[in-house]
This record gives C-alpha cells, sequence and structure tokens, in this order.
C-alpha cells in the first residue's frame, strides 16, 4: 500500500488516516484465531482486566508466526516509511481486547508523552498503525481521535496509577476540553481488515464496552531507526530493544501461512 501525497498531506493536517478495507476476510479470520489462542495462555506478556478478561498481549509478534508477519507486512510498513523517510523499526506490538461486557476504558492521552518520559525516545517520530481484528462499531468502544490535537506537541500530563493494569500518562479535563472544542472529537469504525494510522502526539481514548461484541485491534507501534529509544525503563518485551530494520515480507505472507498451518493440521 503506497500513500497519495494527498494522504500524507492530510496525514500532517489531521494526524490520522483511515482505510477501511486494507486485509482480506481470510487474513484477518487467520489473525483474530491466533489472538483468541494467545490470550488462552498465561504470560508475563499479556495483561487483563480487573475481572480477568484480557486487555493486552505484548510482543506477540516475537512468539506467534501470524503476527510476526503481520509485524512486517507492506501494506503497514511502506507507508509509515513514506512518511518518516526512514527505515522502521518495531518500538511496541499489542493486541488490545477490548472484551465483551468488561472491556474497561483507556482514558485520554498521548502516546509519544510515554515513549518520551518512560522510553527515552527523542522525538515522536513514530506511530501507531491499528489493524481491526473484529468489527469496530460506535457501541463497543472504538477509539476516538481529537483531529488536529498533535499541532500542539506533547501536551503535560499525569501519570495514572489507576488505569486498570496499565498506568498511563493522563491528560486532564480541561486540557482534552480545550482540543475538543477545537478539533471536535472522531471515532473511526469498520470491518475487520481495516486500519487506523495516527501520529504519536494525536490525543485519544476509549470508553468501556458494556456490548456482547468484542473489539479486538493490533497495534504496531512503527519507529524511525534514527529515532531509538535512549533511557528505556520499561520491560523488553513492552519497549523493544532490537533496533534492526524492518525487512517486509511478501505481500502474500499471511496466506501462505493459512496454507501452511492447514497443511499440518
Amino acid at each position: 500500500m503506497q500513500l497519495s501525497q494527498a494522504d500524507i498531506e492530510k496525514f500532517h493536517r489531521e494526524g490520522f488516516l483511515f482505510f477501511p478495507d486494507v486485509f482480506t476476510p481470510a487474513e484477518v479470520a487467520l489473525l483474530a484465531e491466533e489472538a483468541v489462542a494467545i490470550f488462552d495462555h498465561d504470560r508475563k506478556e499479556i495483561w487483563r482486566e480487573k475481572s480477568g478478561a484480557p486487555r493486552t498481549a505484548f510482543a506477540a509478534h516475537t512468539y506467534n508466526e501470524g503476527f510476526r508477519r503481520l509485524g512486517a507486512h507492506p501494506r503497514l510498513i511502506r507507508p509509515v516509511e513514506q512518511i518518516f523517510a526512514d527505515k522502521l523499526y518495531m518500538h511496541q506490538f499489542k493486541i488490545n481486547a477490548k472484551a465483551a461486557f468488561d472491556g474497561d476504558v483507556w482514558q485520554w492521552h498521548q502516546d509519544y508523552g510515554t515513549w518520551m518520559r518512560d522510553d527515552g525516545m527523542p522525538e515522536p517520530r513514530a506511530m501507531n498503525i491499528s489493524v481491526f481484528l473484529d468489527e469496530v462499531m460506535p457501541i463497543n468502544g472504538p477509539l476516538m481521535l481529537i483531529p488536529r490535537s498533535h499541532r500542539h506537541g506533547t501536551l503535560a500530563a499525569g501519570h495514572d496509577l489507576e488505569t486498570t493494569s496499565y498506568p498511563l500518562w493522563t491528560l486532564d479535563k480541561e486540557v482534552v476540553t480545550r482540543l475538543v472544542n477545537e478539533g471536535g472529537i472522531v471515532a473511526p469504525t469498520g470491518l475487520p481488515g481495516a486500519v487506523l494510522m495516527f501520529h504519536g502526539n494525536l490525543v485519544h481514548g476509549s470508553a468501556g464496552n458494556i456490548t456482547p461484541f468484542p473489539r479486538k485491534i493490533v497495534y504496531l507501534t512503527l519507529n524511525a531507526v534514527s529515532n531509538f529509544i535512549r533511557t528505556p525503563t520499561r520491560p523488553e518485551w513492552i519497549a523493544h530493544r532490537d533496533f534492526t530494520p524492518i525487512e517486509p515480507v511478501a505481500d502474500d505472507a499471511l496466506i501462505q501461512y493459512a496454507l501452511t498451518r492447514r497443511a499440518a493440521a
């Protein structure tokens, strides 16, 4: 997938881009099945809600072949290389599961605030690319974005240790209100296979999910290799220390993996 000049200009203006059908139903079905299997395991990389429902599986690309291939997929890597004009490495990889009935809130925050304060990332030259594994609807806790909020740079934040199992550098209500008055709120929704990419300083959050519909999303945090982290404080499986540039796999890598699994079954 290549971005047009209009796409690049929109990204810099609004802080995000949304593409509704990047991955096929067959590719997403494979990944969704793999994600469910991962959340069934008890690993240090898997964090859970207070209820016990899965919240986040970190570093799945290091122990699951399907997600390894997703983490090097050209439909995700090439667009970010265009924007940064640099090779990329994987700063963070996680599967966020907004569980049916029990999926909890993610407070308003900027991701670069954490990458800078906790990992020593010099500049906001990393971004999240999210891949929908379930249908994301207005009712099951979609990610909410404040357009153009990235233009305000890195905002003052407080370290909130009450955010279920995952502490965030969260923004106060007055700041969020001011930003929303300027830019509004959007909540991209779509079918499995959709892709959302957004700037590291774009303010975002999500409400809880009290519906019967789960909402699993994979997040790749792709960082420019020249912007590698200097002073990490978090475990390596949260903030990776392998700064090797990602070499994209073949475009059909996920389908080939599905065929290999089927032949071995």
